[in-house]
C-alpha cells in the first residue's frame, strides 16, 4: 500500500532503516497494518520482527522518546515539537520528550569548509574573520556555531548549516507526510489529532530552520521591536555574511540562564532579572504578537546591569491580533467568573472539533469555580494552562499549533522565574499587558478601524450580491450547479468494494466451469487428451488456475 504513495525509490532504505528502528521499539503492529512491512519485504528488505530485550521494561513514553533519538535529527525535531502539544499529550510523556537534544557530534571543520567559502562567496573564511576557532563553540543537528572576529575586533559568532542534512530532512518529511495519510486512513480514531495537519505544521517550521537567513531575519526584527529597550540584548545580524547556510551574529558572553550562582557572585539582582525577562517575553506575545518561542535557561543569558539577552531565535511563534485578543478574553473571563465567555474562547480555539458542550460547559464551570476567588497576581500560570489544557484532552479537542507554542512559552517561562525568584508571578506581570491589549482592542482608533473593515465588507457583499444570484440561475439553468460530497476514505472503499467484487465473479465463474466440465466429462465423443474429454479437462484446469488466483489474492489482501 505505501508503495503506492511513495513515488521515489531513493527513499526505501531510509524507510527500511525508520521500519526496523519502530520494530524494535515496540511498533511492529504499527508497521504491519500501515502495510510498511509487506511492501518493503517484497522489495527485497528484510525487516526483523522482534522487539529489543532491553527495552521491554520502558514505558511506552519512554520507548517512543529513545526511538526518535534513534531515527536522528528531523524526529528529535519533531519530538521537540510535540513537546509542546500539551493538549495532545499529558504531562509525563510531556517531560520525557522534552529530554530530546538536538546535540550531535561535531564535524570535523574540514567537513564545514567549503560550506563556508561557498556562503562567503568564494573567499576562506580564514582571512574574512580574525581569532576563528575551529572548535565548534555548540553542534546541534542541523548546524554548528563557531567563535570568531570581524576584521574590526567585533567578537562574533558564526553558525553554519552541516552539509548535506536539507536532503536528509527532505526525504524523512516525504516519508513523515505519507505515514500520516495512513495513519488517518487506518486508524479513524486518529483523526482528531491531525496527524497531517502536525506533520504539515512541522515540516513548515523545519524548512524555515534550514534557512539560517531566515533566523537571522527573525533576530533582526526583534532588535528592531526592541531597540529602545535597555534591559535586554539582541544580537546584531551581520548581513555582509549572512546567507541560507551561514549566518553570523554578534556574541554574546554572559552569564548562561542555568548558572544562578554565578549571577550571585556577580551581583545580580535575581528578583529584577525575573521581572525584566517577564515582561519582555508578555511583551512580545500580547502587544507584538511575535515571540521567542523557546525562552530556556540555554537560551538566556544575564549581563551587567540586570540586562537580559536571548540567543536562538530559530523556534519563534506568531500571533494575530484575533488571538491576542482571545487571550486576555481567557484572563477576563477567569477573572469575572464568565463561564460562557471561557466556553467560547474554547470552542474558538477547538474550531469543527466534535465536542459534547454540556458536558464542556459543565467542567468550565468546575474550572472557572476553582479560580473564582483568585486574583490574577495570585495565579499560577502554569497550573492554569495545564489545567486548562488537561480539560481539552479529555473532551479529545485539538488547539491550534500557534496556541501550543504559546502555552509552552509561558510554562517555560513561568519555571525559568520561578528559578530566579521563588516568589515569582506570572499573573502580577500578565495583568498590565492584559489591560494595554483591553485598551488598544477598544480605543476610537481600533473600533473605527474595525467599523470600516465591517461596512467595507457589506458594501462589498451587497454589491455582488445581484451579479452572483444571476450567476447562480445561469448555472442552474443550464444544470450545471453540483453539489460536492467529500466522505474520507470514500476511494479506498471504492477500491475494496471493486477487488472483493472482482474475486467474487471469479469464484463464480470457476464453480460454472467446475459444473459444466463436469457434464462435459459425462459426453461421449470429441477430442481426448489423457483418456478424457478434452473441452472437460480444459474447463477443470481453468478453474484450478483460478481458485489459486482467488486463495493468492486473499492472502495477499491479509497481509496488507
Amino acid at each position: 500500500m505505501l508503495l503506492e504513495t511513495i513515488s521515489l525509490v531513493r527513499d526505501l532504505p531510509r524507510l527500511h532503516e525508520i521500519s526496523s528502528v519502530l520494530i524494535r521499539y515496540g511498533g511492529g503492529d504499527l508497521v504491519r497494518r500501515l502495510g510498511v512491512g509487506g511492501m518493503l519485504e517484497r522489495a527485497g528488505r528484510v525487516l526483523h520482527w522482534k522487539e529489543s530485550v532491553e527495552i521491554e521494561h520502558l514505558d511506552p513514553s519512554q520507548r517512543f522518546r529513545q526511538g526518535l533519538e534513534e531515527l536522528g535529527p528531523t524526529f528529535i525535531k519533531l519530538g521537540q515539537v510535540l513537546a509542546t502539544r500539551v493538549d495532545l499529550f499529558p504531562p509525563n510523556w510531556i517531560s520525557e520528550l522534552e529530554k530530546l537534544q538536538a546535540n550531535a557530534p561535531a564535524l570535523p571543520f574540514e567537513k564545514l569548509l567549503p560550506q563556508m567559502k561557498a556562503a562567503l562567496k568564494g573567499l576562506d573564511p580564514h582571512t574574512v574573520f580574525d581569532n576563528l576557532n575551529t572548535t565548534p563553540r555548540a553542534a546541534a543537528s542541523i548546524a554548528q556555531v563557531y567563535e570568531a572576529n570581524l576584521k574590526d575586533g567585533t567578537p562574533v559568532i558564526i553558525k553554519v548549516r552541516r552539509p548535506g542534512i536539507e536532503a536528509k530532512i527532505e526525504a524523512d518529511l516525504r516519508i513523515m507526510s505519507h505515514i500520516a495519510r495512513l495513519v488517518e486512513a487506518e486508524f479513524p480514531e486518529s483523526r482528531r489529532y491531525q496527524p497531517r495537519q502536525v506533520v504539515q505544521h512541522f515540516a513548515k517550521s523545519l524548512r524555515r530552520e534550514l534557512d539560517l537567513a531566515a533566523e537571522a531575519r527573525n533576530i533582526q526584527r526583534f532588535g528592531e521591536k526592541f531597540a529602545e529597550d535597555e534591559t535586554v540584548l539582541i544580537p546584531k545580524v551581520y548581513w555582509d555574511y549572512t546567507g541560507q547556510t551561514m549566518n553570523v551574529q554578534q556574541r554574546v558572553d554572559g552569564i548562561p540562564g542555568n548558572k544562578l550562582l554565578d549571577a550571585d557572585a556577580a551581583g545580580l539582582d535575581r528578583k529584577l532579572l525575573a521581572d525584566r525577562g517577564a515582561n519582555i517575553v508578555l511583551r512580545m506575545i500580547l502587544l507584538h504578537g511575535h515571540f521567542h518561542a523557546d525562552p530556556h535557561p540555554g537560551n538566556v543569558f544575564y549581563l551587567p546591569g540586570n540586562r537580559i539577552a536571548l540567543v536562538d531565535f530559530g523556534m519563534t511563534g506568531m500571533l494575530t491580533h484575533e488571538r491576542r485578543n482571545q487571550i486576555a478574553d481567557l484572563l477576563i473571563s477567569i477573572l469575572t467568573k464568565d463561564e460562557m465567555g471561557l466556553l467560547d474562547v474554547l470552542l474558538e480555539w477547538t474550531g469543527d472539533s466534535v465536542v459534547n458542550e454540556t458536558k464542556l460547559a459543565s467542567d468550565v464551570i468546575e474550572f472557572i469555580f476553582n479560580y473564582s476567588s483568585v486574583h490574577l497576581k495570585d495565579i499560577s500560570f502554569g497550573n492554569l494552562l495545564l489545567e486548562l489544557t488537561a480539560m481539552i484532552r479529555e473532551h479529545h479537542l485539538v488547539m491550534p499549533s500557534d496556541l501550543t507554542l504559546l502555552f509552552k512559552t509561558l510554562i517555560t517561562l513561568e519555571g525559568l522565574g520561578r528559578q530566579l525568584d521563588p516568589e515569582f508571578d506570572m499573573g502580577d506581570h500578565a495583568e498590565p499587558f492584559v489591560k494595554e491589549v483591553l485598551r488598544l482592542r477598544y480605543s476610537p482608533e481600533a473600533v473605527m478601524k474595525r467599523g470600516a473593515h465591517s461596512v467595507k465588507d457589506m458594501f462589498s457583499v451587497l454589491t455582488g450580491l445581484p451579479r452572483d444570484l444571476a450567476k447562480f440561475f445561469k448555472e442552474l439553468r443550464r444544470g450545471r450547479v453540483r453539489i460536492d460530497i467529500d466522505v474520507k476514505r470514500l476511494e479506498r472503499f471504492g477500491h475494496q468494494i471493486d477487488r472483493s467484487t472482482n474475486r467474487l465473479t471469479i469464484g463464480i465463474m470457476t464453480a460454472s466451469l467446475v459444473i459444466g466440465s463436469s457434464i462435459v466429462m459425462t459426453i461421449p465423443g470429441g477430442p481426448k487428451i489423457f483418456g478424457m474429454p478434452f473441452l472437460g479437462f480444459l474447463g477443470f484446469l481453468i478453474a484450478v488456475v483460478n481458485s489459486l488466483w482467488i486463495v493468492f489474492s486473499i492472502w495477499r489482501a491479509g497481509k496488507e
